[in-house]
C-alpha cells in the first residue's frame, strides 16, 4: 500500500508541530506592539531574515509541486524552478533596498509614501488580499496532500489542522515568530534534502520487470452522497479484503543492459538517464461515467508509457508545455507568459516584500536577498534529483503528483519519510503563516486604519490583525478543500501572474518614474487585478478543475495572462499618470499656517 501511517511519522511529525507551537507562545511576548506583530521591530539579522526569506519562498509548490512535475513529467518542472530564480534579480537590483526605505509595515506603505492617498491604500490593500489567498490556495492543498500518508488523515482533516496550527502560530506572535519559523524550515528543508539528494546518487539506477500496465480508480458516489473509492475494482481502505494504490515508476533498461548501476556522480546521474527506458503513467484524457443502482460512478484510466530518458529531460512532455513541440503558436505564448510572471512576480509578492521591513536598513535588506538567493538556488537545483529520483523509484502514487517527493523518501525507510513530510508540513506552516500576515496588515492597517481612518490604538490595531488572520485562515481552509486535485505548482503560477501584473507596474514606477501620480498607480492596480484575475477565471484549466465544464469552451486563448495583463498595466499607469500630471502640477500648494 501506498498510504499506511506509522507510529515513526506521527511521532517526529507531532514534534516538529510541538517545536513550532512552542516558538510561537514563547516569543509571543516580544509581539505587544504594531511594529513588532508587523516587521517584528525591524531587529532581524539579515543572515536570519535571508534563510527566512528561503523558508517564505521555498513554499509547497517549489517543494511538493515541482518535484512532482518533475517526476510525473521529466524536465518540465525545472522550468518552474528556473522562473523562481530569476524573479529574485528583479528584487535584488530593483525592490530591495527602495522598498526598505519607502516602507513601514505593508505594501501598500511603499506605494503610498509619496502621494498619502486614501485610493492607492486600498487598490494596494485589496491586490495583497487577493494575491494572498491565491498563493494560499495550492499551499493548503499540498497540507492536505501531506497529512493524508502520514498520519491517515483525510485531505479535509489536514487542510484544517494546517489551518489551525498556522492561525495559533500568527496570533500568538505575529512576523517574530513566523521569521523564526521560516529559518528553521528553510534551514532544515534545504539540509534534508541535499541528504537525500546524496542517498539517490549512492542508491544509482536498479531496472525493476514489468508487471503493472493499467490502473482504473473509480469513485462511486451513493444516491445520498457517500464515496467510496475503488482501485482495479478493489476498495480502497485499510480493512481486511480492501486494498490501495500501487506505487509505480522505474527504470526499465540502463545502458548496456546491465541491471544496476551502484552509485553514481552529480553529472553521470543525468548521463545514465538520458540513455536509459523509463516508465512513466500517464491519465487518459476522458472519465468514464456508468450510473448503477449504486451510484454513479466516475473511473480515470492511468497507463504506463515507455520512453526515452533523452525525451524526459528535454521541454515538452508535460499538458502546460507539450505545445512547445507541436509548434501550436498559443501553447508557446502560454509558456512565454508564464515564464514572464514567474520572472516578474517575486518581487510583487506582498508576503516577500513585507519581509523587508524586518531588517534594520538598506544594506541588511540587500545581503538578506543575496543569502536568500544563494539558498534558493542550490534548493531548486536539488529539486531535478529529487523529482527522477521519484520518477524511477517506484514510489509514484498515479492520482497525487504532489506527493513525489515524500514517498521517494519512504523509499529510504520510515524515518526518512517522516523527517521529509515533517518538514514539508512546517514549509507549509511557514509560507501560509507570512501570507496570513500580509493579508492582516493590508485589512487592519491600510484599510481600517489609513482608508477608513478608523482610530485604532497600537494595542487595538494587534487585536485587530490577529482577528483578520482567522478569518483569512479560515477562507484559507474553504479554497485548499475546493481545489484539491490541482498541481499545487500550477496554482502557484496563477498566483505570480495576478501579482505581476496588479503589483509590479506600480512600484516600478513609483520607484523609477517622478511623473507617476496617484491616480495612475490606483487604476493600474486595479485594472492590472483584474484583467488578469477574470482572464485565470475564464482558462481552460478553470473551466476543467474548478467549474466542471468542458475546456474547450473557454473564453480564454491560453492559461497564462501575463503577457498581455503585465504590458496593459504598464500602459494604464503610464497612460493615466499623463493624463492627470497637468491637473495634479496646477494645484495650488499648501500655505504654511503661522509663518
Amino acid at each position: 500500500m501506498i498510504y499506511q501511517a506509522s507510529w515513526t511519522a506521527i511521532l517526529v511529525f507531532g514534534t516538529f508541530v510541538a517545536v513550532v507551537l512552542g516558538i510561537s507562545f514563547y516569543l509571543g511576548s516580544k509581539a505587544k506592539s504594531s511594529h513588532g506583530y508587523y516587521a517584528a521591530h525591524g531587529q532581524i539579522h539579515w543572515f536570519v531574515n535571508g534563510i527566512a526569506f528561503a523558508g517564505d519562498y521555498l513554499s509547497a509548490a517549489s517543494f511538493l509541486g515541482i518535484c512532482g512535475m518533475i517526476a510525473f513529467y521529466g524536465y518540465d518542472g525545472f522550468l518552474y524552478s528556473i522562473g523562481y530564480l530569476a524573479g529574485w534579480i528583479v528584487a535584488l537590483f530593483v525592490i530591495a533596498e527602495p522598498l526598505k526605505r519607502m516602507g513601514k509595515f505593508t505594501f501598500a506603505d511603499a506605494l503610498d509614501a509619496q502621494f498619502h492617498s486614501r485610493g492607492v491604500k486600498l487598490a494596494a490593500a485589496i491586490s495583497t488580499l487577493v494575491v494572498s489567498l491565491f498563493y494560499l490556495i495550492p499551499q493548503m492543498v499540498g497540507a492536505g496532500a501531506l497529512v493524508k500518508p502520514l498520519l491517515g488523515f483525510s485531505h479535509l482533516t489536514g487542510v484544517l489542522l494546517v489551518g489551525v496550527v498556522v492561525i495559533t502560530i500568527v496570533v500568538t506572535a505575529g512576523m517574530v515568530s513566523t521569521t523564526w519559523v521560516q529559518f528553521i524550515k528553510g534551514s532544515l528543508l534545504v539540509f534534508f534534502c541535499a541528504i537525500l539528494t546524496v542517498m539517490i546518487l549512492q542508491r544509482g539506477f536498479t531496472v525493476a520487470p514489468e508487471d503493472l500496465q493499467e490502473q482504473r480508480v473509480t469513485v462511486l458516489t451513493a444516491p445520498d452522497g457517500a464515496k467510496k473509492t475503488f482501485v482495479n475494482g478493489v476498495p480502497q481502505g485499510r480493512g481486511p479484503g480492501e486494498g490501495d494504490l500501487q506505487p509505480v515508476g522505474h527504470i526499465r533498461r540502463l545502458p548496456g543492459d546491465v541491471t544496476s548501476t551502484g552509485p553514481l556522480g552529480p553529472f553521470e546521474y543525468f548521463s545514465v538517464l538520458e540513455k536509459s527506458q523509463v516508465e512513466v503513467w500517464r491519465q487518459e484524457p476522458k472519465k468514464l461515467t456508468e450510473k448503477t443502482e449504486a451510484g454513479t460512478a466516475v473511473t480515470t484510466v492511468y497507463r504506463a508509457q515507455l520512453k526515452p530518458g533523452s525525451d524526459l529531460l528535454v521541454p515538452g512532455a508535460s499538458p502546460t508545455f507539450k505545445g512547445l513541440r507541436s509548434g501550436d503558436w498559443k501553447a508557446k505564448i502560454d509558456f512565454v507568459s508564464l515564464m514572464l510572471a514567474l520572472f516578474a512576480g517575486t518581487a510583487s509578492l506582498p508576503h516577500i516584500l513585507i519581509r523587508y521591513y524586518t531588517v534594520k536598513d538598506q544594506a541588511s535588506a540587500r545581503k538578506s536577498t543575496v543569502v536568500g538567493i544563494a539558498s534558493i538556488g542550490f534548493f531548486y537545483v536539488l529539486t531535478l534529483y529529487l523529482g527522477f529520483g521519484a520518477m524511477t523509484s517506484g514510489a509514484l502514487d498515479v492520482t497525487n503528483s504532489n506527493m513525489a517527493a515524500p514517498l521517494l523518501a519512504r523509499t529510504f525507510g520510515e524515518l526518512a519519510f517522516a523527517v521529509i513530510s515533517a518538514i514539508a508540513f512546517t514549509t507549509v506552516l511557514g509560507t501560509v503563516s507570512g501570507l496570513i500576515l500580509a493579508a492582516s496588515g493590508a485589512v487592519v492597517h491600510d484599510i481600517l486604519a489609513n482608508f477608513c481612518k478608523i482610530e485604532l490604538h497600537d494595542g487595538a490595531k494587534v487585536t485587530a490583525g490577529k482577528l483578520v488572520a482567522v478569518v483569512v485562515g479560515v477562507l484559507a481552509m474553504i479554497l485548499g478543500v475546493a481545489f484539491e486535485k490541482m498541481n499545487v505548482t500550477f496554482l502557484v503560477g496563477w498566483a505570480f501572474n495576478i501579482a505581476a501584473s496588479a503589483n509590479l507596474p506600480a512600484l516600478v514606477m513609483v520607484l523609477f518614474w517622478k511623473g507617476t501620480t496617484k491616480t495612475g498607480v490606483t487604476l493600474s492596480i486595479i485594472v492590472g487585478m483584474l484583467s488578469s484575475l477574470t482572464w485565470v477565471l475564464l482558462s481552460k484549466e478553470a473551466y476543467q478543475h474548478v467549474y466542471g465544464l468542458n475546456p474547450a469552451d473557454a473564453l480564454a486563448p491560453f492559461s497564462q495572462p501575463g503577457i498581455v495583463t503585465i504590458p496593459l498595466a504598464f500602459v494604464v499607469l503610464v497612460v493615466v499618470s499623463l493624463l492627470t500630471s497637468k491637473k495634479a502640477s496646477s494645484e495650488p500648494e499648501p500655505v504654511a499656517v503661522g509663518t
